[in-house]
């Protein structure tokens, strides 16, 4: 117990709860003691310190539940009960998920464990957990009504059963989960393999984190949860950029990143100046022969996907969903393009009448980025990310992987931002710029002449205050 409160208060402000009130005193004496975490750092990986040895995983943004060894038997307490998130920095949000936070904390196991969770319910309504991708007795699958009552308000039930292949997995609720996945419930899932593997690898540094999307509209708190399709906040672990930490690897490290998909569509998910291969899915590991190099890779609904690649090149490299309006934050679906429009003037007398007006800049929405908006309390900017060279135009699900040649063994610290060698940053050309070169009207013997230009058919607004014709 002293060395897993050691371990967790090196890692941030973690307190302890009692179980529900429900549950007798026999009982609560037997429950592991449950651990929150109220912070929204990235935490060091868990170190295990009983059971079968693995490296263990680093959650972005998240941590790893502590267990106890109970007659051969790990043993978790994950608590459902409201809670707050800091998405952003100055943007939280009234979310639900267990342990203190959303996403629920990661379990690390090891193939072959007997695990035993206590799942303690403080919501308003039933809830239950699916262990989603497990092979388990069906009484412990979790889908209420079907395999189970479901767990009512203040009640604590047990699931049980034994790891049985090495993979990457996640957790939530199958009740009533159009509002509770919506409002948050979710967690990560590790089951190490017990010994070396042929088909897995050993890496330097595993990372680990979930894909989910709200619907929080500007100042308000509360996702709405009957919303399908028009969400306007793209979060990873919860988390949007500038809000999400970056991933710290050591040149040359040999890196695994785990990403599972629960929000209403699909992700292709990006990484500049490496290839990946696509070494496992929640099936299990892909077979050598069906993996190819990548540098995006699709994650559908419901979806796991294990990348892996070499960290052979130095820099900060974008890493991201490649869906544009993906990496923008907060949407404004209403939002009308103005683009080549002049409407100077006009929107700063539109937004004193109407002060959470917003509209597309004339140039497009980069410029938005450095305006000094006026917003409301707790609402996330757009596109709010500062990089060395100024706004990365860029929010929602982006973060950067920082690889560095100095950076320690196992240490995950933030080196800042990546020292380029000399003449390796584009820079501007002052030299005189040629005339493009247009194609001349063809004409050959016994060929007709070539057509006269039709008329000018719209003006178009060039930077500057030129102007052109569109033919």
């Amino acid at each position: 117990m002293n060395r897993r409160r050691q371990l967790l208060g090196a890692a941030g402000a973690l307190t302890a709860a009692v179980a529900a009130a429900s549950v007798s005193r026999a009982a609560l004496a037997a429950l592991p003691e449950p651990v929150l975490q109220t912070r929204p750092d990235t935490m060091p990986p868990l170190e295990p310190a009983t059971g079968r040895p693995y490296r263990p995983v680093v959650t972005l943004n998240g941590w790893t539940l502590p267990w106890r060894m109970r007659d051969g038997v790990k043993e978790f307490h994950l608590v459902a009960e409201p809670v707050v998130r800091e998405m952003a920095p100055g943007f939280k949000a009234h979310l639900w998920g267990y342990n203190g936070q959303s996403p629920g904390p990661t379990i690390e196991v090891v193939e072959g464990d007997r695990v035993r969770l206590y799942v303690t319910n403080r919501l308003g309504e039933l809830t239950s957990i699916h262990w989603h991708g497990q092979r388990l007795p069906n009484g412990m699958d979790g889908v209420t009504g079907l395999t189970q009552p479901g767990i009512p308000p203040g009640k604590t039930f047990v699931y049980e059963f034994v790891a049985r292949r090495p993979g990457t997995f996640m957790y939530h609720p199958h009740a009533d989960e159009m509002v509770q996945m919506a409002m948050g419930m979710m967690g990560f899932w590790v089951t190490h393999p017990k010994e070396p593997h042929p088909l897995i690898e050993e890496v330097d540094r595993d990372f680990c984190f979930l894909l989910a999307s709200y619907d929080i509209d500007p100042g308000s708190y509360t996702p709405k949860v009957m919303t399908m399709l028009d969400f306007n906040l793209w979060a990873w672990n919860s988390r949007i950029f500038p809000g999400i930490d970056p991933l710290v690897v050591r040149h040359m490290d040999k890196v695994r990143i785990r990403v599972g998909n629960l929000t209403m569509t699909n992700h292709p998910i990006h990484l500049h100046g490496h290839e990946f291969t696509v070494t496992g899915t929640d099936g299990g590991p892909t077979p050598p022969g069906s993996r190819w190099p990548e540098v995006t890779a699709d994650v559908a609904v419901g979806q796991m996907r294990q990348l892996e690649f070499l960290a052979d090149e130095e820099g900060d490299w974008a890493f991201h969903c490649h869906k544009s309006h993906h990496t923008m934050n907060a949407m404004g679906h209403g939002v009308p393009t103005m683009i080549g429009v002049d409407h100077s003037g006009v929107a700063g007398r539109i937004m004193r009448l109407i002060p959470d007006y917003m509209v597309m800049g004339e140039r497009g929405m980069k410029d938005m980025t450095e305006m000094e908006m006026a917003l409301p309390d707790n609402t996330a900017p757009m596109m709010a990310g500062q990089g060395p060279f100024g706004a990365v135009g860029m929010g929602g699900m982006f973060s950067v992987v920082k690889v560095r040649r100095d950076q320690k063994p196992g240490n995950y610290s933030d080196p800042g931002w990546f020292a380029h060698p000399p003449g390796t940053v584009a820079y501007e050309y002052n030299g005189a710029t040629p005339d493009p070169a247009r194609p001349a009207a063809a004409t050959s013997q016994g060929s007709m002449p070539a057509a006269a230009p039709p008329a000018v058919e719209v003006q178009i607004r060039k930077p500057g205050g030129g102007h052109g014709s569109h033919h």
